[in-house]
């Protein structure tokens, strides 16, 4: 079994750059809901999936990990950021009412000293405001060579991108994190929301939203699924859910729709 993996996680890295010159990575999308507002959709998190012509549709957690590994992920980040802004250039050329999208930023990325110049150089090829595009970092990243990631935070501000911290609470260092560096949003991780309902679960995500609040940033709640968590959220300020109670990932065909329909009832 370990050999046959190996062996899979080498065909894997051999097709990965082909599979990007094919455009076997397809974009999908969760979105985000405004809940305090009407229940409007506000935004969507971008999600990747491999569309391989032998393995059929593979999920991130078999080939992210490999690719972090490899350092292929730089590459991939950049390509699903140009496909997320020619995406965003055509819902606006429709006349969709546009809402941002994030995108994940890799520590590999991050490293690279160019990476936002990059960025801002797609933007400016696809004609697409820098508020249309959120960058989400995971709270994972922050272990090490932080001077570094305060810079490429510093700069992404100076350019306009909204950061979004991705996993909040998770990691050993949240609140050194929220003392030293500049976001805009803070996501509740999923393993909180899931205890919504229990008395201690409860204080930690109202917790969450005050110390949010008190620092003037918003909230998203990820992986909301029941009614319950949405009616918690709701009444205890949270801003923004993703998550099953709303919407899955769904392909940007998808999103489209839900777009096409909100700009219709405006």
């Amino acid at each position: 079994d370990i050999r046959k993996k190996t062996l899979e996680d080498s065909t894997l890295e051999a097709e990965a750059e082909p599979a990007i010159r094919n455009g076997e990575f397809r974009l999908y999308m969760q979105p985000k809901v405004d809940i305090q507002n009407g229940n409007r959709i506000c935004g969507a998190e971008v999600l990747v999936r491999w569309q391989n012509p032998r393995l059929g549709l593979i999920p991130p957690g078999r080939f992210i990990p490999l690719f972090e590994k490899n350092g292929f992920i730089s590459e991939l980040d950049r390509y699903m950021f140009r496909i997320v802004c020619e995406q965003q250039k055509e819902w606006g050329n429709r006349g969709y009412a546009v809402v941002p999208v994030s995108v994940n930023v890799s520590r590999k990325l991050l490293y690279d000293l160019n990476f936002v110049e990059k960025y801002n150089r797609i933007l400016t090829e696809t004609a697409v405001e820098v508020q249309n595009v959120e960058v989400e970092i995971t709270e994972s990243v922050f272990f090490d060579n932080q001077p570094r990631l305060l810079d490429a935070i510093r700069h992404l501000h100076q350019s306009g991108y909204r950061i979004l911290l991705d996993d909040f609470g998770t990691g050993y260092s949240s609140m050194a994190m929220l003392k030293d560096m500049s976001f805009d949003t803070l996501k509740i991780d999923k393993s909180f929301v899931d205890n919504i309902g229990d008395e201690r679960g409860n204080k930690i995500v109202d917790g969450i939203i005050r110390l949010a609040e008190s620092l003037e940033l918003s909230t998203i709640a990820e992986g909301v699924e029941t009614r319950e968590q949405y009616e918690y959220l709701k009444a205890h300020g949270c801003d923004v859910i993703q998550g099953y109670y709303f919407g899955r990932p769904m392909t940007a065909e998808s999103f489209e729709m839900l777009l096409s329909s909100q700009t219709a009832g405006r």
